[in-house]
């Protein structure tokens, strides 16, 4: 597999060329894939727009059937793609890895396989007969990013395939494999031209910006950071593309006075460093009742110190590095910031080459760089506090609000408290547990628009009324 995307160095050179994609467990050239061109974004356009009208009209139970079959391939090829993942992106194979993310989109796609796009009846009286109907787009542009790069080209391109629109698909320069992969396989099932994909490093020919301004492309589905998602957003406008953003969370976790510390502390450590901390449902801030804060930080940090990390090919690793450089030397800069007025329990200090070991500091407060900037990587601020409004008004502070949490042994009292968070998804005694029948989106500065459920197939719609 990965021979076949060495080869392409050659065959492209007269064209974008390609670039390099490494192993950031090693640092090591795993292969080399195709550098496109702004002429060869404009072919992938042109495609899905020549697609589009048959696709649309392919009865809906064919194209349902169609997502069925694309489910059962993700399983048919689900060990390769995993590999693929741990390769570019790092994570492990094991536990909350590659394997892992391989079958969440599996059950993502089978889930969205089975929604239906439904017919509201508005009026039917003598007045007259009236319904509300839902058309698909046209040409849906995903750009993905690194963190969960198979997992989430499926929930941009999975609710575009089943409503009849077709995709042109962007995955991160960091780690285009799995994805590129996926689409062959898929494309075994789908008719030519319905799913694209081009790829690039992002250096001479900015493909996003191009896709976002793209007057082809009917629809952009962004995931990534909240500065990024404005750019999109700007570039769309003349066009006037819909837009799915899903940015950035620096999500707050509340504990109250009444937890548990022993109960917690496996679900605070998994909600903060799932996937290394790398995830935007991830809790990012941790607000601890000050009666027991020292239990609860001895706790979590006595999971923490079990938790293997090292190379994702390696079976017993369970954390894996930090995706790229750049994520890399901002964690490091927020960490020694940090350590300057917080006390550092666990971690701290960066390993080789990308590797960063679990980091829990305390004694900061609002206001502190790690606290308030999104460190997307695995280290965890741990904030004091005694009265739970200041803690409210402080996990609300922020510009953005995509998750939180509450944790309790009183799951009433904290339902109450949910209610209060300025953020798309709250949980209790749990964080960032997303699934695929519950609608998923960000407030304030976290994004616009929705993911799964019948709300996030929706968005790949536009309405039609029709009196009779």
């Amino acid at each position: 597999m990965l021979d076949k995307f060495m080869t392409r160095e050659a065959t492209q050179a007269d064209q974008g060329g390609s670039f390099a994609v490494r192993n950031p467990s090693t640092g090591e050239i795993v292969a080399h894939v195709p550098n496109a061109t702004e002429d060869m974004l404009n072919a992938a356009v042109a495609a899905a727009n020549e697609a589009f009208p048959a696709w649309s009209a392919t009865p809906d139970a064919e194209r349902k059937e169609i997502c069925r079959r694309i489910v059962a391939a993700l399983g048919e090829h689900s060990e390769e793609l995993a590999r693929l993942i741990t390769l570019e992106q790092g994570k492990p194979l094991n536990g909350l890895g590659s394997r892992w993310e391989v079958g969440g989109a599996q059950a993502w796609a089978a889930h969205t396989a089975e929604l239906d796009v439904p017919v509201k009846v508005l009026q039917q009286d003598d007045g007259g007969y009236v319904t509300l109907e839902r058309r698909p787009l046209g040409v849906v542009g995903s750009i993905t990013p690194w963190n969960f790069p198979l997992m989430i080209a499926i929930w941009h391109i999975m609710p575009a395939l089943r409503t009849g629109n077709t995709v042109v698909l962007k995955p991160s320069p960091n780690t285009p494999l799995a994805t590129l992969r996926m689409v062959e396989v898929l494309n075994t099932l789908l008719p030519a031209g319905v799913l694209n994909v081009v790829t690039g490093d992002d250096r001479e020919v900015n493909l996003g910006a191009l896709m976002s301004a793209h007057p082809g492309i009917r629809k952009i589905v962004f995931t990534g950071s909240c500065a990024t998602g404005q750019k999109v957003m700007q570039s769309a406008a003349q066009t006037m593309k819909r837009l799915t953003l899903e940015l950035g969370g620096n999500d707050a976790g509340i504990v109250l006075p009444d937890a548990d510390p022993q109960a917690i502390a496996e679900g605070l450590f998994w909600g903060a460093f799932i996937n290394n901390g790398q995830t935007c449902a991830a809790m990012k801030r941790l607000y601890v009742h000050d009666s027991i804060h020292d239990a609860v930080c001895e706790a979590l940090v006595a999971y923490a110190r079990n938790i293997p990390v090292g190379d994702g090919l390696d079976e017993a690793s369970v954390l894996g590095p930090v995706q790229n450089q750049m994520q890399f030397d901002k964690l490091r800069r927020l960490v020694e910031d940090a350590t300057r007025t917080g006390t550092v329990l666990l971690g701290g200090t960066p390993g080789e080459g990308l590797f960063f070991p679990p980091t829990i500091i305390s004694g900061l407060k609002n206001g502190d760089a790690l606290v308030d900037e999104e460190q997307f990587g695995p280290a965890l601020p741990v904030i004091r506090y005694s009265d739970i409004e200041q803690a409210i008004a402080d996990a609300n502070a922020l510009e953005t609000g995509l998750g939180g949490s509450i944790w309790s042994s009183d799951p009433a009292a904290a339902r109450a408290l949910a209610a209060r968070l300025e953020c798309g998804s709250v949980w209790i005694n749990k964080h960032g547990m997303i699934q695929p029948n519950a609608p998923f989106g960000g407030r304030k500065q976290s994004g616009m628009g929705v993911e799964f459920g019948e709300e996030g197939l929706l968005e790949y719609t536009d309405i039609q009324v029709i009196f009779s």
